[in-house]
C-alpha cells in the first residue's frame, strides 16, 4: 500500500508523528481493538505478484477475493472446547464488535460422563493467517499454502507449477460425499463435494466451516453451492481449514509458523515440523508413509519451493516430505 503525505509548512514534531501513523500496518484507518494490526499479507503480495503465481488461474480466483476473504476472516476469533473427544462446545467472537457467542454445543455436553473427561481447549484467530510471525515466516507460510492450494485446484502440465486455481470443483460431481453427522446432518437433495482452493468435501466439513465462518451451520450445509459461486467464500473456506485444528491433527498454520512441536506419540510416527506435516495433515492418509517417489506428495514439494523462491525467501530444513510420517 502506497501513502503520499502532502505536507508544506509544518514543524517537524507534528512530521515526525504523521509519518509513524502513516506505516502502521493495515493502512492509515485505526482498527476496532481486537483486531490483529500484524504484517499483512497485502503488504507483501501485490495483485501482480498473485497473478504471476497463478498464470493460467481460473478469473473466479482474484486476488481481490483472496485479500477480501483474508480482512473478513481477521474478524473473526473461535474458541474450541472439546470434552471426550468428540463433543464440542465452539464460541465465536466478532472482533469488530466484541459480542461472542456459541454457535454449537453438542447434546451431551452437560452428560456427568462428559464432564469427567478432561477437556481439550484451543483459540483460533483468524486474523494470524500468514502475518502471526516474522516477514520471513509468513512469507514461508503463505508458500506452504499456496502450494497446497495450488495442488488441489491444478489442471495442466506436469512440473511447470503455472496451473493452480483452476479447478472450481473436482471432476465428478456426481458424488454426494455425505456422512452420518449428528451435528451437521446433510440437507437432503444437496451434495458436499469438493469446491473451493481445497476442495472441501462432507457435510461434516461444511458444517463446521460454515459455524466458524459465519456462526451459523445452515449457510453452508443448505448452500454448499456458494463455495463454488461466491469466490471470497471459497478463499474463506480455504483459511478456516489452514487455521482450524481437526481432532487430533494440529493445524497446518501452527505447523508452519512454528507453533507446533511434535509430542511423544508423533516422533514415534516419524511426524516432524516442516511442510511435510501440512501434507500430513491435508491428505495424510493418501500421501503420506508410502515412501519418497509418491507423485502427489512431490508435486506439492515442488510447488511449494516454486512458491519460496518467487517470494524471495528459502526454507533449508523444510522437512518436505512426508514419506516416512504415519497419517492421523
Amino acid at each position: 500500500m502506497k501513502y503520499t503525505l502532502v505536507l508544506t509548512k509544518i514543524i517537524p514534531i507534528i512530521l515526525s508523528s504523521l509519518l509513524l501513523l502513516s506505516f502502521k500496518c493495515g493502512g492509515t484507518n485505526s482498527k476496532p481493538p481486537g483486531i490483529n494490526s500484524n504484517i499483512q499479507v497485502s503488504s507483501f503480495l501485490s495483485e501482480s505478484q498473485f497473478n504471476d503465481f497463478f498464470p493460467q488461474h481460473d478469473k473466479f480466483y482474484s486476488y481481490k477475493a483472496f485479500i477480501k476473504a483474508i480482512d473478513q476472516m481477521n474478524l473473526i476469533k473461535v474458541k474450541v472446547v472439546r470434552r471426550a473427544v468428540s463433543v464440542y462446545q465452539i464460541t465465536r467472537t466478532d472482533k469488530s464488535t466484541g459480542k461472542s457467542a456459541v454457535v454449537r454445543q453438542d447434546g451431551d455436553w452437560n452428560e456427568d460422563w462428559a464432564k469427567k473427561k478432561p477437556d481439550s481447549l484451543y483459540i483460533i484467530d483468524y486474523g494470524n493467517f500468514c502475518s502471526e510471525k516474522s516477514l520471513q515466516i509468513n512469507k514461508k507460510e503463505l508458500a506452504a499454502f499456496f502450494a497446497n492450494i495450488a495442488h488441489e485446484t491444478r489442471h495442466g502440465e506436469n512440473g511447470k507449477y503455472n496451473d493452480g486455481l483452476m479447478l472450481i470443483h473436482e471432476s465428478n460431481t456426481s458424488l454426494p460425499y455425505i456422512a452420518d453427522n449428528d451435528a451437521y446432518p446433510p440437507v437432503p437433495g444437496k451434495k458436499y463435494y469438493g469446491r473451493g482452493p481445497v476442495q472441501l468435501s462432507y457435510n461434516g466439513n461444511y458444517g463446521y466451516a460454515s459455524d466458524c465462518i459465519f456462526g451459523d451451520k445452515t449457510v453452508l450445509l443448505n448452500n454448499p453451492e456458494l463455495v463454488e459461486t461466491d469466490p471470497a467464500i471459497a478463499f474463506k473456506v480455504a483459511i478456516y481449514f489452514w487455521m482450524t485444528p481437526q481432532t487430533s491433527k494440529p493445524s497446518a498454520h501452527d505447523v508452519m509458523a512454528g507453533k507446533w512441536l511434535p509430542g511423544a506419540s508423533d516422533k514415534t510416527k516419524g511426524r516432524v515440523p516442516g511442510f511435510g506435516m501440512t501434507i500430513n495433515i491435508i491428505n495424510g492418509e493418501v500421501e503420506c508413509n508410502h515412501g519418497d517417489n509418491m507423485f502427489n506428495m512431490n508435486d506439492r514439494i515442488g510447488f511449494y519451493q516454486h512458491f519460496l523462491k518467487k517470494l524471495g525467501v528459502t526454507d533449508a530444513n523444510c522437512g518436505c516430505s512426508c514419506g516416512k510420517m504415519q497419517p492421523y
